[in-house]
């Protein structure tokens, strides 16, 4: 098995934890300066980068783009939705998992027309 397969959406999956930080971290505490917010930010999506990079890099040698890209997104959407629970103590109700669900199945069909 080529290792790609499985190191991209390794990689992917580090990569969208610090970036879902990065963006929607600082919503928990909105009593900090928004400069502060915003270098914290950045800080975090460097870290996401030196993981995205490599990651996209890496699966280039066994995914198109548009695969690479769809693969992203659906990872996001988990990510977020398990962020939003978890750390922002928000609900998760079945309007967000049907609409999540409908971005997932549109991704399905990025790697069925690949094959």
């Amino acid at each position: 098995m080529n290792l790609s397969l499985i190191a991209t959406p390794a990689l992917l999956v580090v990569s969208n934890v610090f970036m879902t930080f990065a963006w929607y971290g600082h919503l928990k505490d909105k009593n900090q300066a928004l400069w502060i917010a915003i270098l914290v930010s950045w800080m975090i999506a460097l870290i996401e980068y030196c993981f995205a990079v490599p990651a996209n890099r890496i699966g280039a040698e066994v995914y198109s783009t548009a695969q690479l890209k769809a693969m992203q997104e659906a990872i996001t959407l988990i990510v977020f939705a398990v962020f939003s629970v978890l750390y922002l103590g928000e609900r998760f109700t079945l309007n967000h998992a049907i609409g999540f669900a409908l971005i997932g199945l549109g991704a399905t069909f990025v790697f069925r027309a690949g094959s």
